[in-house]
């Protein structure tokens, strides 16, 4: 062989042979977010089975509110799950509210949606000014809330609800207390100023006053207005004379062992009693006076008492609370 000037390499030992790259490990996803387990101490306590119940069967709106409440969560889950419900034209819609299904906004819909904020702090500024366009664009001739906006029909809906197939569907309905109570309050407790609330804080004030008969949820949304309207002296005049109504119609029970002595109101379902905590939902409540020509009979010196000793409702083991109201499915 001819002299070339270079010397060949020696073979590569066996052992000095390189080894081919370990392959890639893979991507790992993340574990899927789980509620935190309750301690062994309380795993038996009534808000762990509450909240097994709420991861079970509730709403991611629910869920978000339960974390808010119980688990020291923040308000922005809860806000970006009510986002889920909400339409262009500021109203919610979407079964918010499950009695009626659909995706159009309804006034039941949009005071559940304030309901929520208020709950988280969060009933204010831009959201709540389109809330209140809304709620213009909407009202009766009396500046009022109908319960159902009468002109879509076809969604499905609860069978005891206005909007059930059966119902008529008229083009002038009529504002409605039961509507429009609850949604001015909440309105004045979280001093929200728009033109809207002139007209049906007017409207309010005359359907509470004017009031012969009633029924209890009627009567729960008398009082949700009266607890944050303006003018103090006239509320608890209001508040006076509603809970005489209360009490001579019977409206709430006193004795829960005698059931029998408090009627359902007409349309009702059998067993839809209410309890004088479903009537003042706080101690600072207008419904809990202490007056006795309003409604401090009902209650005790604790007003929780009765509820936790056979008034009002306790949870059971699956950590929900019993059903005193018809309810539509899913």
């Amino acid at each position: 062989m001819a002299e070339t000037g270079a010397s060949p390499l020696p073979p590569t030992p066996l052992s000095q042979t390189p080894l081919p790259p370990p392959p890639l490990p893979q991507t790992a996803l993340p574990p899927t977010p789980r509620p935190p387990a309750p301690r062994s101490s309380d795993a038996c306590s009534p808000l762990a089975r509450a909240e097994h119940f709420v991861w079970l069967t509730a709403r991611v709106l629910e869920q978000r509110l339960f974390a808010y409440h119980f688990r020291g969560g923040d308000p922005e889950p809860v806000e970006t799950a009510l986002d889920a419900y909400r339409n262009e034209d500021g109203g919610y819609g979407h079964a918010l509210e499950p009695d009626l299904r659909g995706p159009v906004s309804l006034p039941p819909h949009t005071a559940r949606a304030l309901r929520v904020l208020d709950a988280v702090g969060r009933c204010g500024g831009q959201r709540v000014e389109r809330v209140c366009r809304y709620l213009t664009s909407v009202s009766t001739s009396d500046g009022a809330l109908p319960a159902i906006r009468p002109s879509l029909p076809g969604y499905p809906a609860a069978p005891f609800a206005p909007a059930a197939p059966f119902a008529p569907v008229v083009d002038d309905s009529q504002g409605e207390l039961l509507a429009t109570g609850p949604v001015v309050g909440l309105l004045h407790r979280n001093e929200v100023w728009h033109a809207w609330l002139f007209r049906a804080t007017d409207f309010c004030w005359q359907a509470v006053e004017s009031l012969g008969t009633s029924h209890p949820y009627e009567v729960e949304a008398a009082v949700a207005f009266l607890d944050t309207a303006p003018d103090r002296p006239r509320a608890e005049a209001a508040a006076d004379r509603l809970g005489r109504l209360v009490r001579e119609r019977r409206l709430a029970v006193l004795d829960p062992d005698d059931l029998d002595a408090y009627p359902v109101s007409p349309g009702y379902a059998p067993g839809e009693h209410h309890f004088p905590h479903d009537y003042a939902r706080s101690p600072r409540s207008r419904a809990r006076g202490s007056r006795t020509t309003r409604w401090s009979a009902p209650w005790t010196s604790s007003p929780r008492s009765r509820r936790t000793t056979g008034a009002g409702p306790s949870a059971g083991a699956a950590g929900r609370l019993p059903r005193r109201w018809r309810r539509a499915p899913g």
